[in-house]
C-alpha cells in the first residue's frame, strides 16, 4: 500500500459517515420515525464514524512506525465490518428488511478483529525516533 492509503481511506469513510448521518438527522427524519428505524440508522453512521477514526488510526501507526500484517488486517477489517455492519443497518432503516440484520454481526464480528489486529499491531510497532527519554540518571 501506498504511504497514506488508510489515512485517505479513513478521510473518505468519515466524509461518508458524516454524509449519513446527515441525511439520516434531516432528509429522512421524518420517514424513520414513521418506520421507527430511527435509532438503526443513527446506530449505523455512528458505528461508522468510529471506524473512519479507527481506519485513520491505522494510517497514522503506519506512517510513524513499520507497517505490517497485523496493520493490514485491521485496516481491511475496520473497512469490510463496517461496511457490513452500517451498511446492513442503514439498508435495514430504508428498507425494513429485517433479514439484513442477521448479516449485522458479521460486520460486528470483522470490526473486532480490527480492534485486536490494531492492538497487536501497536504492540509491536517500533518507537519513533522523535520520543525523547525523559528520565535523567
Amino acid at each position: 500500500m501506498t504511504t497514506g492509503f488508510w489515512l485517505r481511506i479513513g478521510a473518505i469513510w468519515g466524509f461518508l459517515a458524516v454524509s449519513m448521518g446527515a441525511f439520516g438527522a434531516h432528509g429522512l427524519k421524518d420517514r424513520l420515525a414513521a418506520i421507527g428505524f430511527g435509532e438503526n440508522f443513527h446506530t449505523a453512521a455512528q458505528y461508522h464514524m468510529y471506524h473512519a477514526l479507527a481506519l485513520v488510526a491505522v494510517g497514522v501507526l503506519g506512517m510513524v512506525s513499520r507497517s505490517g500484517t497485523a496493520l493490514s488486517i485491521a485496516g481491511w477489517s475496520f473497512l469490510v465490518g463496517s461496511l457490513i455492519f452500517s451498511g446492513s443497518l442503514y439498508i435495514l432503516s430504508l428498507t425494513g428488511l429485517k433479514w439484513l440484520g442477521a448479516i449485522t454481526p458479521i460486520g460486528g464480528s470483522l470490526l473486532l478483529v480490527g480492534w485486536v489486529a490494531l492492538a497487536i499491531a501497536a504492540g509491536s510497532a517500533r518507537q519513533s525516533p522523535c520520543n525523547i527519554n525523559t528520565s535523567s540518571p
